[in-house]
C-alpha cells in the first residue's frame, strides 16, 4: 500500500519571505508561518498553544511570495513533509523537518504595503503566473461546500 504525505495549514506569515536567486532562474524561498489554537483548561482559563512551521516554496510559487507575501499574513497552505539531515561544524547530526508547499492560498484582506488584493482572498497552485482572485462568501449560507 502506497503511504500519504500529505499536510493542510492555516496560519500567519512570522516575517516576510526570505528569497534566494540560484542558477539557472531557480528560486526558493523560505517562510515561517505560526499556527495557534486555543482551548480552555480545566479551570476554565483560555490556553494558547502556537506551533511555528518552515515552509518551502520554489520558482514560480517563490516568485509569487517574494511579490505578494508580507508578514501578518494568514495563509491556508497545502504541501507534503520534507527533512533534511547533516553535520554541523562540530560533527554533529542535525534534522531539520519543513512543509515542500504544493499550493496556498492567502486568506483576507491585504497588510499595509502588500501586492495583494485588498478584498477578498487569493489562490496560487503552481499552474498560473499570478494569483487569481477566488470569490468571497458574503453570508455562512450563501455556499454550503468549502472552496478548499
Amino acid at each position: 500500500m502506497a503511504g500519504v504525505n500529505k499536510v493542510i495549514l492555516v496560519g500567519n506569515l512570522g516575517a516576510d519571505p526570505e528569497v534566494k536567486h540560484l542558477e539557472g532562474d531557480k528560486v526558493v524561498a523560505n517562510l515561517r508561518l505560526a499556527t495557534t489554537e486555543a482551548y480552555k483548561d480545566r479551570n476554565g482559563n483560555r490556553v494558547e498553544n502556537t506551533e511555528w512551521h518552515d515552509l518551502e516554496l520554489w520558482d514560480g510559487q517563490a516568485k509569487i511570495a517574494e511579490q505578494y507575501l508580507k508578514k501578518g499574513m494568514q495563509l491556508y497552505v497545502e504541501g507534503k513533509i520534507k527533512s533534511d539531515s547533516w553535520q554541523d561544524e562540530q560533527g554533529n547530526n542535525r534534522k531539520r523537518v519543513k512543509i515542500r508547499v504544493i499550493n496556498f492560498t492567502m486568506l483576507g484582506g491585504r497588510p499595509e504595503g502588500a501586492g495583494s488584493p485588498s478584498q477578498g482572498t487569493s489562490a496560487y497552485t503552481g499552474n498560473s503566473p499570478k494569483p487569481a482572485a477566488v470569490p468571497v462568501m458574503d453570508s455562512p449560507g450563501e455556499e454550503d461546500d468549502l472552496p478548499f
